[in-house]
């Protein structure tokens, strides 16, 4: 094993421990943590396992399998970047409706303290 092979499972490494750090100060939620731990373990695999890329490569009919990680992090940043557009369009529509409700309660608040302005 080379230092060359020990570049993967060290960025790994480092990934999980960054992983777990923003998981313990609570900027991570549940659902992104199985999601980048995923990512983690996959690369830390390629990284221990380089045969296994070649292994699955040709099994897909892959003319060049070290290809085969690249296009696998391609797709799965896609959905990722996918994901976080869908959660935020859902957040801009909750606010939106939070928003609409506050008015129309500030509305409220205003006409019925200009009745009883009236009423005195």
């Amino acid at each position: 094993m080379t230092l060359f092979d020990l570049t993967a499972p060290a960025i790994s490494f480092f990934s999980v421990l960054m992983i777990l750090l923003l998981v313990r100060r609570q900027r991570l939620g549940i659902f992104h943590t199985v999601w980048w731990l995923f990512a983690v373990f996959s690369m830390l695999s390629i990284g221990f396992f380089p045969s296994l890329v070649d292994w699955i490569g040709q099994l897909l009919g892959i003319h060049y399998p070290p290809v085969l990680p690249i296009i696998l992090a391609l797709c799965f940043l896609f959905i990722k970047v996918l994901t976080m557009d869908i959660e935020r369009t859902q957040q801009e529509i909750k606010i939106r409706i939070l928003a609409q409700k506050m008015a129309a309660y500030e509305a409220e608040l205003h006409k019925l303290k200009t009745e009883s302005s009236t009423e005195q």
